[in-house]
């Protein structure tokens, strides 16, 4: 029986690899370390099918090393110390641990030491973000590459070299006529992109044009409703984020029902609500977060099936909440002004002055503490001149935001925008 058509086509190099430029083109950081080879112990995170399995077995193959693999799912301290008790004996050893975030804290303590005297280095693949899921002691010994979803242009070209190259495929006469099911079905998830051309094709047979149409067609019929390994995992979670962010209670318990029933990862759901509670309720609602982030612990502690009641209570509440994303809005501007102007000298009076130097440079003279005046206000100027009077917050037209912007006119008058 032959090998799915991606792994068929699983690339041996850093040249045939798509997408990920930023990591693996010529001069990038990760592909000079590799040609020097010299790599670090590292976490490779990003979407499914980018490519961090393929980078582990190519930098393996280019350095000629002993390669273990194992998989958080499975295995355990059992595993981890016999892998590390075979590179004692061996130089150079990498260890891949695919889903290193389903290791808990024990079976990462269990890697430190053989990372830190190099007897192994250790390469992670993690959907999820590492400074949340990854130790802090394992995670500072290693470095952490992020890798991108693939782009249209990636996914096309996949396409091609797939139809042209495989073994199987071109051996049929393939017609790939439209290709926007093919790419919007993958999400920029080349196995999933391979996969299910492999499964049109099968389908439609030896003379195959594939058209949109038809993709969609078969996709339905054959698809999972919910891959907890991943296949539709950022497509239920924008279902969800999105029912709560449009204020749909009935959407939202819905979605979450979905992942709950696909065996979803309780931090992630709980995690992404925190998340939600400030970007899209943040002032309009500040219990929002209160409520998210005792959810975030709660069912740390609770686990399933009976977190499902804690996920839901905090989901129809989020949902049914007053929305205003002018925190999250805030910080993009401000961002954007730090990009635009770049590192404007911090006004005087607000400088900390620890030493008698700094204050005979006038660090901090004529600086108002806020407390020694009426109301607690001294109308100072506390942005760089060049940004005086500039509005980054703009409160919400909710009714404890509109609170918030009246108490700002009436200390600010016209200097902002309130």
């Amino acid at each position: 029986m032959s090998a799915p058509l991606a792994e068929r086509l699983r690339p041996s190099s850093l040249n045939e690899l798509a997408g990920q430029q930023h990591l693996t083109g010529k001069g990038s950081i990760l592909r000079t370390a590799i040609e020097h080879g010299k790599v670090p112990s590292m976490i490779l995170w990003g979407p499914p099918g980018t490519g961090k399995t393929t980078i582990a077995n190519i930098i393996a193959n280019t350095l000629k090393v002993p390669f273990y693999t194992l998989s958080a799912i499975s295995s355990g301290v059992k595993e981890v110390r016999e892998v590390i008790d075979m590179a004692k004996k061996q130089v150079g050893v990498i260890l891949f641990i695919d889903e290193i975030h389903r290791f808990n804290k024990g079976q990462q303590d269990a890697l430190l030491a053989a990372v830190e005297k190099g007897t192994i280095t250790l390469i992670g693949a993690t959907t999820e973000n590492p400074s949340f899921e990854v130790n802090s002691a394992l995670l500072s010994r290693c470095q952490v590459y992020v890798l991108r979803s693939l782009d249209e242009n990636d996914l096309i070209a996949l396409l091609k070299h797939a139809i042209k190259e495989d073994k199987i495929l071109h051996k049929k006469n393939i017609e790939l006529k439209e290709t926007a099911a093919l790419i919007n079905i993958s999400g920029g998830d080349a196995r999933k992109l391979l996969n299910l051309l492999e499964l049109v094709t099968e389908t439609l047979g030896e003379n195959a044009i594939i058209t949109d149409d038809k993709v969609m067609e078969i996709a339905q019929q054959r698809i999972a409703i919910y891959d907890k390994k991943g296949e539709q995992h950022y497509d239920i979670i924008s279902a969800f984020i999105k029912s709560i962010r449009g204020s749909d209670p009935n959407a939202a318990v819905y979605w979450l029902a979905r992942m709950i029933e696909g065996g979803e990862d309780v931090k992630f759901i709980a995690r992404r609500m925190v998340i939600l509670a400030s970007e899209d309720i943040g002032n309009a609602n500040p219990n929002a977060l209160l409520l998210a982030n005792a959810t975030f612990d709660a069912v740390n502690k609770i686990g399933y099936p009976e977190s499902r009641i804690i996920l839901s209570q905090c989901a129809t509440y989020l949902a049914a909440s007053a929305k205003s994303n002018a925190a999250y809005m805030a910080i993009g501007e401000a961002l954007a002004a730090v990009s635009k102007h770049g590192d404007l000298p911090v006004p005087l009076a607000i400088r900390n002055a620890p030493t008698r130097l700094m204050k005979n440079m006038d660090y901090g003279k004529n600086y108002e503490y806020s407390h020694n005046y009426e109301n607690n206000f001294s109308r100072q100027e506390y942005l760089p001149e060049e940004l005086s009077g500039t509005t980054f917050y703009d409160p919400g037209k909710n009714a404890r935001e509109e609170e918030l912007r009246k108490h700002l006119k009436s200390l600010w008058k016209d200097k902002y925008g309130y």
